[in-house]
């Protein structure tokens, strides 16, 4: 039988005790082996939560033996992303990073093609395509049931009237904080998947509630290539929340409404286990498939959401380092969705279009 893959995870804050922890512990094919974190708190809980599992208080200590690691994850703040990357792959070490990859599309370039220069894996963290709804539109359009797609809207909305304060929330560039970064690194990577390369941009990004400093409520408009809007909002400030998914195509359309389960079973503490059932959603939760009515009057059929599958993430990231399959999530397309974003940023503080 093949050993687990070691794991050193950078970071125990949010990303890393919710979302990458459980779900490397989770993987037959990976073993949690080290977490960094130079809080006596985190430490403590990461210890609790991972038995066995070693602490480094910092990368730099955790790099230092790399003979003792099959692969890094970085899931410390965003403004860390490039330089701890950076550092792992030159001490010969395959990396998976948390969205966003980088503050800038040029600067996730130079990553991978540092990665492809060393022959080591670099993937990035966009688990909301293994989300149950993201699955399920997917069949949806393999299978040609909503006919030639015309427009595709997406919303990461919620209602947080008061600010939580924390880097995430801070105005200071080099944070790389604010939704557009954050919730938008999600449905921009989305729309780009299923609809392609983006051709032209237009925003509008807002910094609605008192106290904020970065971006709280942003539109972005993307014409695709092939011809398909996409229309994606994110934002903290809305009291009344819309679809999750409103596709609409030539034969039928889809609404879909509320998130996913994964991300609040996580929360809670709930762990994937092989065998037991994940990411299912009940019944009165399903998406509407139809045309001329609104699903909230009773149009259209309901379509059973597909089940959500974070672990598939990291058993595809365990296949690319054995050599049984491919980067599930590669470090070029993370930069085109920068581009996009980037391209969002321009559009809402100028006012106009922004052509890629």
């Amino acid at each position: 039988m093949t050993s687990p893959l070691r794991v050193g995870l950078v970071g125990y804050g949010l990303a890393g005790s919710v979302f990458h922890a459980p779900l490397i512990a989770a993987s037959p094919d990976l073993v949690l082996d080290t977490v960094t974190t130079g809080n006596p708190e985190r430490a403590a809980r990461a210890r609790a939560e991972h038995p066995g599992v070693r602490v480094a208080a910092s990368a730099e200590e955790l790099l230092a033996r790399p003979d003792e690691l099959d692969l890094v994850v970085v899931a410390s703040p965003n403004k860390t992303h490039v330089p701890v990357a950076t550092a792992a792959l030159r001490a010969g070490l395959p990396v998976v990073v948390d969205k966003p990859l980088a503050a800038t599309a040029a600067e996730a370039r130079a990553l991978a093609a540092l990665a492809d220069e060393r022959g080591l894996l670099l993937s990035v963290f966009q688990n909301r395509r293994w989300d149950n709804d993201f699955r399920t539109l997917q069949a949806l359009l393999a299978d040609g049931a909503l006919g030639e797609v015309q427009r595709f809207e997406s919303r990461f909305e919620r209602w947080r009237p008061q600010p939580k304060g924390g880097w995430r929330e801070s105005g200071a560039p080099e944070e790389i904080g604010g939704l557009l970064y954050d919730l938008g690194s999600h449905v921009v990577d989305q729309a780009l998947v299923l609809f392609g390369p983006a051709v032209r941009v237009y925003a509008e990004s807002d910094v609605r509630r008192p106290g904020a400093e970065a971006d709280d409520d942003t539109f972005i408009a993307i014409t695709h290539f092939g011809g398909v809007h996409s229309h994606l909002w994110v934002s903290a400030t809305t009291a009344q929340l819309g679809p999750r998914f409103r596709v609409l195509g030539r034969k039928a359309g889809y609404v879909k409404y509320g998130l996913d389960p994964q991300e609040a079973a996580l929360r809670e503490g709930l762990r994937p286990e092989p065998g037991a059932a994940w990411g299912i959603e009940s019944e009165e939760l399903w998406g509407r498939l139809g045309a001329g009515e609104s699903p909230l009057t009773g149009g259209g059929t309901p379509v059973e959401t597909r089940p959500g599958a974070y672990p598939a993430f990291y058993a595809a990231v365990a296949a690319a380092l054995r050599g049984t399959g491919p980067n599930p999530v590669t470090a070029y397309e993370a930069a085109a969705a920068l581009d996009v974003l980037e391209a969002a940023r321009k559009s809402a503080l100028e006012g106009e279009t922004v052509i890629l």
